[in-house]
């Protein structure tokens, strides 16, 4: 067929009032690979004319990250199976990476003979635009944020590595205590020694007590062979206390001659062990206040809290939730062998208004269900637990993902102000922003 005869059919059979109405990109492709169809907006989400495209190859027009190896019609036209929301990149008449999600299907005639192939795709470059605008601006390890609220906490991570030094770590529940600990450990000098870490709220005393210190054959009964504690797995490496604050005077009077003296004697041993284990201890309480009340040693307090890392809850750093949910995404894609493309704006936008009492965690727990129930394509509110949606609703209409965003950018410009004391330049460059646009933007949000 030639481009002549396909610039006269460009639908291919198709119903053309149909194509040009609806907002996803359509092309079809013939046997040799020549587009023969491209809709209005395929024209709009590319930049190329219907003109110029049909009649050349399909590579030649997109430029996708998917042409070379993974071309996902190739696939569907050697394997007969469709392709649904395969996420990838094309390269507009402009050169800009625009990113989209496809899904394709053979193109057969009347007969049912298969004449090529038919792609869709939509224009996922706002949400990527988002997601880009909100990944972390600061990275290290596994902790990525965007937020100024977790800028102190990543800016002292590096140092705090450098040095064997007792560090507590305080925050609510599920706002990533122990993977602020994982990459301490993973930045120092001890990085590939052993990370041991134990719950000091699970265990009742003595069971905690031989958790940590370990026992010798015959302390107590059952005690059949020699048991290394915590203390022991973590020797040139470090030792977590998670919920330390949750800890017994007795324990704490125990663990503090440990960290005093930094030597231990397993249950039924004559002689004491050394150790060398670097202690990050967690709590989601207020040592400070559990000590004025008398629950906590006030000479282990000034000893785990030789520098103190105050993790934010997520509702107060909800410019990181769009990463987060992109990254539980990867994570479970990978876990569940699924393709799930990502997350529907209305659920982002619900997940923004949403205050998240049980932090990260409970983020994780929610996308995990959500793959549960999410076979393929985005993931909808229909994939939400019911009493996610129902609070949202009793809290009123969630508001839209530039409402969100403005509210996000006030509060981010609030916080850089009050932090500087209101000095514009200083808060700009906390910003990372120009200090006219600093000034313009503090105008155009009436702060």
């Amino acid at each position: 067929m030639s481009p002549k005869t396909k610039n006269k059919e460009p639908c291919s059979g198709f119903n053309c009032s149909i194509l040009e109405s609806v907002s996803d990109g359509v092309f079809t492709v013939d046997g040799q690979w020549l587009i023969t169809s491209f809709n209005r907006a395929a024209e709009l989400i590319t930049g190329i004319s219907r003109k110029e495209a049909v009649g050349r190859p399909c590579w030649e027009v997109f430029h996708s990250s998917l042409c070379e190896s993974e071309c996902a019609l190739r696939y569907t036209r050697k394997t007969g199976k469709t392709v649904v929301g395969k996420t990838c990149y094309i390269v507009d008449a402009r050169g800009r990476r625009i990113t989209i999600s496809v899904s394709t299907a053979l193109l057969k005639n009347v007969h049912g003979e298969v004449v090529g192939g038919v792609e869709t795709f939509r224009d996922l470059s706002e949400m990527e635009s988002l997601r880009l605008k909100f990944k972390g601006d600061f990275d290290m390890g596994d902790l990525i944020s965007h937020s100024p609220a977790m800028q102190k906490v990543l800016e002292v991570t590096p140092a705090v590595a450098e040095t064997a030094t007792t560090v507590l770590i305080q925050g609510e529940t599920g706002t990533g205590k122990e993977l602020v600990a994982k990459t301490i450990h993973a930045l120092s000098l001890g990085g590939k020694a052993p990370f041991v870490a134990i719950n000091c709220a699970a265990l009742p005393d003595t069971l905690l007590e031989s958790e940590l210190f370990g026992y010798k054959a015959g302390a107590f009964t059952g005690a059949q062979k020699n048991k290394p504690g915590k203390f022991a797995q973590a020797r040139g490496g470090t030792l977590f206390l998670d919920e330390i604050g949750d800890m017994s005077l007795s324990m704490q009077t125990k663990l503090l001659r440990v960290l005093q003296e930094k030597c231990f004697e397993p249950l039924g041993a004559f002689a004491s062990e050394k150790t060398d284990a670097r202690i990050i201890a967690a709590t989601n309480k207020d040592l400070k206040h559990l000590v004025d009340i008398g629950a906590f040693r006030q000479d282990l307090f000034y000893r785990v809290n030789v520098v103190r890392i105050d993790l934010p809850p997520l509702r107060d750093r909800k410019e990181d939730i769009p990463f987060l949910a992109g990254h539980f995404v990867e994570r479970f894609n990978r876990l569940f062998n699924r393709e799930i493309t990502g997350v529907d704006p209305q659920v982002l936008s619900l997940f923004m208004a949403y205050e998240w009492p049980g932090n990260i965690r409970e983020l994780e727990n929610i996308m995990e269900r959500a793959f549960v129930l999410c076979r393929h394509g985005e993931i909808k509110r229909s994939h939400l637990p019911r009493d996610l949606i129902l609070k949202e609703g009793k809290a009123g209409e969630v508001p839209s993902m530039s409402t969100i965003k403005q509210g996000l950018e006030a509060g981010n410009i609030s916080r850089a102000l009050k932090q500087t004391q209101n000095n514009l330049s200083q808060a700009a460059k906390l910003l990372g922003i120009h200090r006219s646009t600093l000034h313009r933007k503090i105008k155009k949000l009436g702060l």
